[in-house]
């Protein structure tokens, strides 16, 4: 057991509680455990200047911001990270007592920890702020506290004054989730050489779940609230799932081609992004929503002209490739989680008799009046009895 100080009482700085550089008094953090508040510089950092004042250790506390999220880091010096509610009740105790001690002991490695997974508070957010028709985030993967390879290159803090040179690392971030997705990606590319980009992205997110195996919407760590398409976007990828996945929403060149002209690009942007000198077909009727996207997000404008007993309608088309196989009927289903949005799937069956065979599906969104950045959401499945091609929809006012 070793005496323990909070920072902000260790400190001649308003911001010492954060352990930022040059703020700890060296006399009075020395030999002892130092409590540090999460926030405003990198936790690493918060390690190095503890170190560099004196400490034995650091214990590092969640703040609101942050919740009960906790991130590992290999830090400079013994160290260990709690929620906010452990640290609320450490600093208090730390405060209050006299002569506080801690010390940090190591438990081993927890397994069965639920609610998993779980939104990370940083994961990023939608709406699509650019393109609000396009639904975003398109999926969650692994990411926080990732066990991997280090180049070695710089120390696992990456701090200048770290020396140690590992070959393994534990980091977080869209960095690591994103490799997760990259080799998910080429596992389907080696079992379907044929499949195009657009179609291993619609495999992976028409496959993904959102509730755990209770029924439960997956757990989002900023609010401690269940999480939504805005949030989790399709889904948490399944990788079994994925290598069979029934149908897919493909995309060509060309319907990229067109959803840039329904994004009234001029001819000489679209030119540099395709390398095509041909300028969008005047005569043609070009619709951002049309895009073949394995998820729908509609925008409900106000004073829409296409209103129907002062709702709303707003039509979307998708076409599904089979690739299961065999020749199969599939059922739609819809789910709204708003009264004031009804969703409507015409056909409502779509049978393939042979691989690689299209059909198309036209999808009407009826939005009563809602206030202004309200959003509701819901689900379209199409399920043959053995694999279900799930979309997520979002609608924006």
């Amino acid at each position: 057991m070793l005496p323990i100080v909070y920072a902000g009482n260790a400190s001649n700085s308003t911001s010492g509680a954060l352990c930022m550089p040059g703020t700890l008094i060296p006399e009075m953090v020395k030999g002892k455990l130092v409590l540090c508040d999460r926030g405003v510089n990198a936790r690493v950092q918060k390690g190095s200047v503890v170190k560099e004042a004196g400490g034995a250790g650091m214990v590092l506390t969640n703040t609101a911001a942050n919740g009960e999220e906790l991130v590992a880091d290999a830090h400079l010096l013994p160290a260990t990270t709690v929620g906010q509610k452990a640290g609320d009740e450490i600093r208090k105790y730390v405060i209050s007592d006299a002569s506080p001690t801690a010390t940090i002991l190591f438990e081993g490695t927890k397994l069965g920890i639920e609610p998993s997974p779980v939104v990370a508070s940083f994961s990023s957010r939608g709406p699509n702020t650019i393109t609000p028709e396009i639904l975003k985030p398109d999926i969650l993967a692994p990411g926080v506290n990732i066990l991997a390879g280090w180049s070695g290159a710089v120390g696992p803090t990456g701090l200048p004054d770290d020396s140690r040179r590992v070959e393994f690392n534990i980091i977080s971030g869209t960095s690591m989730s994103c490799p997760h997705v990259s080799g998910l990606a080429a596992l389907l590319k080696a079992a379907h050489p044929n499949w195009s980009p657009a179609a291993i992205k619609s495999a992976l997110m028409t496959t993904a779940y959102t509730a755990y195996k209770n029924g439960k919407i997956i757990e989002d760590l900023a609010t401690g609230n269940p999480s939504t398409p805005f949030d989790h976007g399709a889904g948490h990828v399944d990788p079994v799932s994925a290598l069979n996945p029934g149908l897919v929403y493909d995309i060509s060149a060309d319907d990229y081609f067109d959803f840039l002209c329904a994004l009234n690009y001029t001819a000489a942007q679209i030119q540099v992004v395709t390398k095509r000198t041909t300028g969008c077909d005047s005569t043609k009727k070009y619709s951002v929503g049309d895009l073949n996207y394995p998820s729908f997000a509609v925008v409900v404008p106000s004073g829409s002209s296409s209103k129907s007993g002062g709702a709303t309608v707003v039509k979307q088309t998708r076409t599904l490739t089979n690739v299961g196989g065999e020749s199969s009927t599939y059922k739609v289903s819809t789910f709204s989680d708003n009264k004031s949005v009804q969703i409507s799937v015409m056909p409502q069956t779509l049978s393939f008799s042979q691989v690689n065979e299209k059909k198309s599906y036209t999808v009407t969104f009826t939005a009563a009046s809602m206030p202004v950045n309200s959003n509701a959401f819901g689900r379209i499945e199409w399920s043959d009895g053995k694999r279900v091609v799930g979309s997520t929809v979002a609608v924006s006012w």
